[in-house]
């Protein structure tokens, strides 16, 4: 059974509930889901897991959350996802997408084989956006 670790960060709980689909998307595909606030994620969790899947939403200029989760995913190396499938995903109030473009662009610099364009949604997440993450929770499972 592959170890599914989702780790994320939400302010207004929209990214939560992306989460919470994409982990049972990995439980329901066969997989243990490990779902886990940023605020109490280790790069040790994520070196143990299979498969990986991080949320945040969109922030000012379209950046990472900056307390939390930026200082997270700058603390990971090569050797914590090089090699592994992860998974992005996040909630947005404006702009276009380019935190999410950028922070897979950096995911795939340490070697991370990144799911797709990552899943994006516009503040509360859509059915389809839900339906979209509990897919990719399946196919990081499979």
């Amino acid at each position: 059974m592959k170890k599914i670790v989702i780790v994320y960060w939400s302010g207004s709980g929209n990214t939560e509930t992306m989460a919470k689909s994409v982990a049972k998307g990995a439980g329901d595909g066969g997989g243990e889901a490990v779902l886990k606030p940023v605020g109490e994620a280790s790069v040790d969790l994520v070196k143990g897991a299979d498969a990986l899947a991080f949320g945040c939403p969109a922030m000012g200029d379209e950046i990472l959350e900056e307390t939390e989760m930026e200082p997270f995913i700058a603390s990971l190396s090569a050797g914590d996802v090089g090699g592994k499938a992860l998974g992005l995903f996040g909630s947005y109030d404006w702009g276009e997408g380019k935190w999410m473009q950028d922070w897979k662009a950096r995911m795939q610099g340490l070697g991370a084989q990144v799911d797709g364009e990552g899943i994006i949604t516009q503040l509360e997440p859509s059915q389809e956006a839900l339906n979209a993450c509990y897919e990719l929770g399946k196919r990081l499972a499979g």
